[in-house]
């Protein structure tokens, strides 16, 4: 059989690869969301049984057949529009066709789900090819050990990790003597400690597990008085009738790497905080993923991925995976062992106490911060009693009891425990002054009634700032859940919304945030919450140079250099490249400058040439030259428009049905220097092929045949969402005019750094709402909200150029207020032919070399 299976026309096809415990959780979540509703989903499974929980793997041995291990009744898997396809490995992935290929045939998607898990990793060993490799992985390998174990005495385990020692219970099980071959200097590396190791060691000696330390495998020969014998150095030797491997395990990326999407460094499908691939229709989650490099070998974070995933398919709020708690509480061989957050003491100044009792084999290691407030990690053997309430002080960052000691030392009634009703809430509301969303809640039941009266009490907010809309946020809650009447006010210097703050700007030709705070404002100064969102408005207004020495002040770090700061205090620099059409004599004018002044250059994906390593005293000097080129700046450090994607459309593409570019052109050359409450990102595609992402933008566009389709408010980022389709079949005219409205009604109407996919989700009426307004015309506005438009067009002149003509406004960019030199404590090294930031050991190098010369 050899047949190809296409996405549905009305019902999109989703395909989840992998039907293990993870794969199995992300079916579950979308079923609970309602994904039949919208989709048909095929699950493809390599194993010939349904999920099984593989925490439990080794209850097989012990009486537990495979349909009592299965995570759900078969029922799950036959109902309309979800098909489980077992014993059916995936093959091969087509992305150009967005197709799965499998023995039994090709099966296109809509979109693609990887929860492939991993693979035991089994190391090479000399005389080890002719023997059965007998891994502890699925139930068919379990069967593989129950069958060799039937005609052996003696079994070994090549690994002391948690699978090793469930392998060595399962051996014991079994009826063999049981030995564990360990390489590290201790049981458990990752998660315990030398003590920690040593007291696990102890206890399973004792129930007559042999334990076998710091040895390496260099071969396996014949044995003498057993099957095999496996040699280490040192001319020492084990024999034994069967070897299981348990060496630790890898990603399971075949099909990433069949198919080219990004791995990690180690392997692993790379995804970001969305779980995403680099192919924006696959998906990866569990351990065949890698976040930030990582990959997260317990089932817990694979169901927060599954969940992620499973929301976003569902068009649902997502909590973003940021990595896991790799906190874990064992039982192993009859043995609690328990691992929480720095069990290792490794951060800085981490201090620790430990509470030994060879006796038993106890072990307990508390880790505190270096000002012994905080729990930063923990290590139990023999007894967990302890664990729940350890977890809770650590996640939680509760504050230690004056003898942080107390919390590990034997007492006559027990662990010591914390009740529900004593823990603080979990959110750290202002890291700067260590506020929590319990202390905020604490000082409303207090008295505190307004923001500014609650920053004084709690010193929240007060100092970088950047969780003032957050402090905000959570102040209104709580007033609310207190049945309070919640001041709406932008902050304490203005009783008013964003939203009527705009209209008074409009209404009353209001151009200064002083005029702004003498009209309808009190105090003197503002403060970062009223600043920026007044200097946001005026510039959406009026647009005026934001250098202009009223409105400097306004502007953030970025905005006031028109650069924005990297880590290491330089400033990239993104000059304007529309559509991403460029000349060759653009190209070569940005590598001039970017050799020049010895800039990091990247393409970005938003089809631009970023320049990393500027220092402030450089930015004038290569603007300059850039601006000669004839670049613009891009606005790529402020709350505006920033690109319009756009693919190569009918001018080169046989699949092309209008020029998109000329039309990318033509939308960024109007929009350029917007300033709006979020940044915008607009995309152009020449067909339903979509190669620009159009429906992933603020403003997206596709071609047809009959003209253009306009789709509004999406976005990627830190909380995706699908653009919705707002008009069809367009003219060019018509096209323009619907966008001019909408932005101007977002910006209008939007409150303060509220994206569009938000701020559309928050207007009464939804989609049909926004057409009435912009189609219809029901509030009377098209004409205002176009010529509002047209202003703003009209006054677009690009900022660096207008700063490279005023002397006074240059002098903002120097390190020094007397001095033009560059700042001394800034350094590079080169990586991949290109520098980068130095890192504090370098700085180091750098110095003393420097010092040498």
């Amino acid at each position: 059989m050899n047949t190809t299976v296409a996405p549905l026309n009305d019902v999109q096809t989703l395909i989840v690869v992998g039907n293990g415990m993870v794969g199995h959780h992300c079916v579950e979540q979308l079923i609970a969301a309602g994904a039949l509703q919208r989709y048909h989903i095929h699950v493809f499974g390599e194993e010939g049984q349904r999920a099984y929980d593989r925490v439990h793997l080794s209850e097989y041995f012990g009486g537990r057949d495979a349909e009592s291990l299965a995570m759900s009744d078969a029922a799950l898997y036959e109902q309309a529009g979800l098909t489980l396809h077992l014993g059916v490995p995936v093959l091969e992935i087509d992305r150009a066709r967005r197709q799965v290929v499998t023995a039994t045939g090709s099966f296109g998607y809509d979109k693609l789900v990887l929860a492939t898990g991993s693979y035991p990793f089994v190391p090479p060993i000399e005389g080890a090819e002719g023997h059965s490799r007998l891994v502890y992985r699925t139930l068919e390998d379990l069967d593989t050990i129950r069958t060799a174990a039937s005609q052996a005495r003696r079994g070994v385990v090549v690994g002391g990790g948690l699978l090793g020692l469930e392998a060595a219970n399962a051996l014991k099980s079994l009826g063999l003597e049981a030995h564990v071959v360990e390489f590290a200097p201790r049981l458990m590396p990752v998660q315990l400690d030398d003590h920690g190791g040593a007291a696990l060691k102890a206890r399973i000696e004792a129930l007559g597990v042999g334990v076998h330390l710091s040895r390496a495998t260099q071969s396996i020969s014949a044995g003498e008085e057993y099957r095999y014998r496996m040699n280490f150095a040192g001319d020492e030797f084990l024999e034994t009738d069967l070897i299981v491997f348990s060496a630790g395990i890898r990603p399971q990326d075949a099909l990433a790497r069949q198919c080219d999407l990004a791995l990690g460094p180690r392997g692993g499908i790379a995804i970001d905080e969305h779980c995403r691939t680099s192919d924006a229709h696959i998906y990866a989650i569990g351990e065949c993923a890698a976040w930030n490099g990582s990959v997260f070998g317990l089932v817990a974070p694979g169901y927060q991925m599954a969940r992620n995933v499973a929301a976003q398919l569902c068009d649902l709020d997502a909590e973003p995976f940021f990595g896991a708690d790799m906190s874990t509480k064992l039982k192993l061989l009859g043995v609690d062992v328990g691992s929480i957050g720095d069990a290792h003491g490794a951060l800085t100044g981490a201090r620790s106490y430990r509470f030994i009792d060879e006796a038993t084999g106890t072990y307990r290691r508390l880790v505190v911060s270096a000002d012994g407030k905080q729990v930063l990690g923990a290590v139990l053997v023999g007894d967990n009693s302890y664990y729940d309430t350890l977890l809770q002080y650590a996640q939680n960052g509760i504050k230690l009891p004056a003898d942080p000691s107390s919390l590990i030392l034997p007492h006559s009634d027990g662990a010591p425990t914390l009740g529900a009703d004593a823990l603080p809430a979990t959110a750290t509301i202002c890291s700067c002054h260590n506020v929590s969303k319990a202390s905020i809640c604490s000082a409303i039941d207090g008295g505190c009634t307004d923001l500014a009266g609650l920053k004084a009490c709690t010193k929240a907010a007060t100092g970088c700032g950047g969780c003032a809309a957050l402090l905000k946020s959570v102040f209104e809650h709580e007033l609310i859940a207190r049945g309070v009447a919640v001041d709406k006010s932008l902050c304490e210097h203005f009783a008013f919304t964003r939203q009527e703050l705009y209209a008074l700007a409009r209404v009353e030709s209001i151009e200064s945030f002083d005029d702004m705070l003498a009209r309808h404002g009190q105090g003197h100064l503002g403060c970062d919450i009223c600043k920026p969102v007044v200097g946001s408005i005026l510039a959406s207004c009026w647009n005026r140079p934001i250098m202009d020495p009223s409105l400097v002040p306004l502007q953030d770090t970025n905005d006031t250099f028109m650069a924005n700061m990297q880590k290491n205090g330089t400033y990239s620099v993104v000059p304007r490249i529309p559509a991403g059409e460029i000349t060759p004599d653009g190209l070569i004018a940005i590598g001039a400058v970017a050799k020049k002044y010895d800039l990091y250059t990247k393409i970005t994906g938003g089809q631009r040439i970023d320049l990393f390593g500027a220092q402030l005293h450089e930015l004038p000097d290569i603007w300059a030259e850039l601006i000669a080129a004839g670049f613009e700046t891009g606005h790529a450090y402020g709350k505006s428009t920033r690109t319009v994607k756009s693919c190569v459309g009918s001018t080169w593409c046989r699949y092309g049905v209008q020029d998109s570019v000329q039309m990318a052109l033509s939308i960024e050359d109007r929009y350029k220097g917007l300033r709006s409450p979020h940044k915008l990102k607009f995309a152009v595609s020449g067909c339903t092929r979509e190669c620009a992402e159009a429906q992933s933008k603020d403003i997206g566009v596709i071609a047809t045949e009959n003209g253009w389709n306009l789709y509004v408010c999406g976005n990627g980022g830190m909380r995706p969402r699908h653009a919705e389709l707002f008009a069809t079949d367009l003219d060019d005219e018509t096209l323009i005019r619907y966008i001019d409205r909408v932005l101007m009604f977002y910006i209008r109407t939007a409150d303060k750094l509220q994206r569009t996919s938000v701020w559309r989700e928050s207007l009464e009426g939804g989609l049909d709402y926004l057409k009435s307004v912009v189609i219809d015309d029901s509030l009377g506005l098209a004409a205002e909200l176009e010529a509002q438009m047209q202003l703003v067009v009209d006054r677009y002149e690009c900022e660096w150029a207008n700063a490279l003509k005023s002397p006074e406004k240059l002098k903002r960019f120097r390190t020094f207020v007397n001095d033009k030199a560059a700042d001394p404590d800034i350094h590079f090294v080169k990586e991949r032919s290109q520098r980068r930031p130095a890192r504090a050991g370098e700085i180091n190098l750098i110095a003393a070399e420097e010092i040498a010369r």
